[in-house]
Formats: structure tokens, sequence, C-alpha cells
């Protein structure tokens, strides 16, 4: 079996030059932003990106990569946090902002965690198994409402992302601390 060969320099930075024009294109235009006009800014051939992010979703995904990695490492912090409601509460704010990041991706999150051959597949499951712990941490503390469920969840964090894409971040908050407030039970 042939040893992987290393990515050549030039190879690295165009990977790199698209990945900052994409952050740039989608911050800019949201996650329909063309693809081809992104090439274009990072100054290579549409084959060039293609080649290294061959759908939307993969170059979505490489953008995340690192934010994913900060999201779940909160996540797990908030896992052990001693108020089960704040901790869960905490962790709706931090995905419904991470979620915002760019217009139109809370709909590609939506559509990633049911979709397995997704390159956002793996990282959705894995948000939405941290807010499932976090609610079952809420519940066991008698923090949360019986009825309350992780569908509840993820869809309150769809639409708070969506509202702060499409408003503001102070109104998505509002928003999560309204719908908390009435997913919560109230102390006893």
């Amino acid at each position: 079996m042939a040893a992987a060969r290393r990515p050549r320099a030039d190879a690295l930075r165009n990977r790199d030059r698209l990945l900052a024009e994409a952050d740039a294109a989608f911050r800019e235009k949201g996650t329909d932003a063309s693809l081809e006009g992104i090439a274009r800014r990072a100054g290579v051939a549409t084959g060039t990106l293609y080649g290294h992010f061959p759908t939307r979703r993969a170059l979505l995904g490489a953008l995340l990569r690192d934010r994913n990695a900060e999201l779940f490492r909160r996540g797990e912090e908030l896992l052990a946090a001693p108020d089960p409601a704040a901790a869960l509460t905490a962790w709706v704010h931090a995905v419904t902002e991470h979620a915002a990041a760019y217009q139109g991706l809370a709909a590609e999150l939506a559509e990633g965690i049911d979709d397995e051959a997704s390159e956002l597949h793996e990282s959705c499951v894995r948000m939405a198994d941290i807010g499932d712990r976090l609610l079952e941490n809420a519940r066991a503390a008698g923090a949360l409402r019986r009825d309350a469920t992780g569908a509840d969840l993820f869809a309150l964090m769809n639409a708070a992302a969506w509202t702060g894409e499409r408003t503001s971040p102070e109104q998505a908050g509002r928003l999560v601390d309204l719908a908390m407030g009435g997913l919560l039970a109230p102390p006893c």
C-alpha cells in the first residue's frame, strides 16, 4: 500500500484561498452564493474548487470544521455545569449563534441531520446528541417540562437561527429566552 502523498504547497494555498473567499461570500450573500464566483474571487478555476470541495455542503463542512470543534468543546463543558437549566439555555444560544453565521446555514443544518450522505450530517448529529444529553440533564433535575423533546429544542434552535439571519442576533436571543421560559419548568 502506497503512503498518502502530502498535498503540494500550491494546492494548500488554493484550498486556503477558497475557504477565505467562501467565508466572505457566504457572509455577504448567504450559503447560496455562487461557487463559480467564489472560485473567481480566489483566483482559481472552478475545477480547482470542485477538486477540493465536490459539493456546496463539503465547502460548508470545511468552513465549519473549527467552529464545530469549538461548539462541541463548549457543549461538553456545559454537560458538566452545575445548573442544568442554565446549561441547556446556554447551549441553545450557542447553537443558534453558530447556525446563523451565514444566511441559509440553519436550513442546511436542518437538512444535514436527516441526510446521512451529507458532509454536514456527522456534525449535525453530534449537535443534536449534546442537546439531547443537556435536555435529559435538565429533565433529571426537574428543570424541564415533561413534554419537552429534543425535536422541540432542535426546532427552536433552527427557528431562532433563521430569525437571527433575517433580523438581528438580539432578536434571535430574545426568541430563545422567551421559548426557553416556556420549556423550562418553573422552580418549586
